[in-house]
């Protein structure tokens, strides 16, 4: 997804439309977590004046990320709109406001909508069905067991039992 700059300027009154699928396999090398990721689809169109370039983007695909819990593959599907400005002449603009800077006579998209993607990446995400997984981390052992923030809730502490009745007798 690149442009030069005087390609851009022969598209200033026509506009530019953008629906591509593009191939960032790379990240898979790139950053740890990502394990696949599907080609990702980008659209929109892009704002072409005589210094700037704005790009108005809807950002889609699927990758594959570990769960957090199980370390299993969980497929991580993401949709991001984004607009990034390129300063066709930076000299004129100031830099404290979010520009990306061309480099020579080209606007390449491709290393910004990498770290669009990156960005996107949770913290953490699990995998639903744990259970059926093969390869997955054990989900119990001995004295231990993994439980949902629900199950947690309703059972009460035996240590604490006896301070629920000494209440009880108290109230009467």
């Amino acid at each position: 997804m690149k442009w030069t700059i005087s390609q851009l300027h022969q598209l200033q009154n026509k506009g530019l439309k953008i629906d591509e699928e593009i191939d960032l396999s790379d990240l898979v090398t790139s950053h740890p977590d990502i394990r696949d990721i599907s080609p990702v689809n980008v659209s929109g169109r892009a704002d072409i004046s005589s210094t700037k370039v704005t790009f108005h983007l809807s950002i889609s695909g699927s990758m594959v990320l570990p769960c957090s819990r199980t370390l299993v593959d969980v497929q991580y599907p993401f949709s991001i709109n984004t607009t990034e400005t390129f300063l066709l002449k930076p000299a004129e603009y100031e830099t404290e406001e979010d520009f990306h800077l061309t480099d020579g006579d080209i606007v390449d998209l491709t290393p910004i909508l990498k770290e669009i993607i990156i960005l996107e990446i949770p913290i953490q995400i699990f995998c639903e069905d744990v259970a059926n997984v093969e390869g997955a981390a054990p989900q119990s052992g001995k004295d231990w067991e993994v439980i949902s923030e629900d199950d947690q809730k309703n059972k009460i502490d035996p240590r604490l039992a006896g301070l629920a009745k000494f209440f009880e007798n108290e109230d009467s």
